[in-house]
């Protein structure tokens, strides 16, 4: 089961509706267009637009099976007082006193440039639970990351 906001499940059917009624009718189309040219052992449009069906039916097939094990988080239930899924988090770093703010999403919902950080990933793990003050220690690849809560919100 996979736990996601409202936005992004939003997102998820939006994507998956455009690669359903708009990206494989075209890849089927160029399909039929190789294949009119003749000879399909020489004819590298047909095999560039056959592997871009494969990606996109696995990817259609992917996005199938999140929606169906999918629900929905209603954000007016979740508690502000620790940290949890849709949880926005704004910490600083001990080590640079650098002030950072990131929201706990699901993975499918992850994406550093938006501010939101997969409930999977290292520094999500170790802020779970936490409360406001609370000081983590997170090992991460570039070495050791000391974080002290300053705020939650949702």
């Amino acid at each position: 089961m996979e736990y996601m906001s409202q936005e992004g499940y939003d997102k998820l059917v939006a994507e998956l509706k455009q690669l359903e009624t708009v990206e494989l009718p075209q890849v089927r189309d160029a399909i039929a267009e190789a294949r009119d040219k003749g000879d399909l052992s020489e004819n590298f449009e047909y095999h560039a637009a056959k592997r871009e069906q494969g990606r996109l039916l696995g990817r259609i097939r992917f996005m199938q099976r999140v929606l169906e094990n999918a629900r929905v988080i209603d954000k007016s239930r979740l508690g502000g007082g620790s940290i949890g899924l849709l949880s926005k988090v704004e910490m600083t770093n001990l080590n640079t006193n650098a002030r950072m703010t990131y929201t706990i999403a699901s993975p499918h919902e992850a994406n550093l440039r938006e501010g939101k950080i997969s409930i999977k990933s290292p520094i999500a793990e170790a802020l779970l639970g936490k409360k406001v003050g609370d000081e983590v220690e997170v090992r991460v690849p570039a070495g050791l990351l000391k974080l002290r809560i300053e705020n939650i919100s949702l």
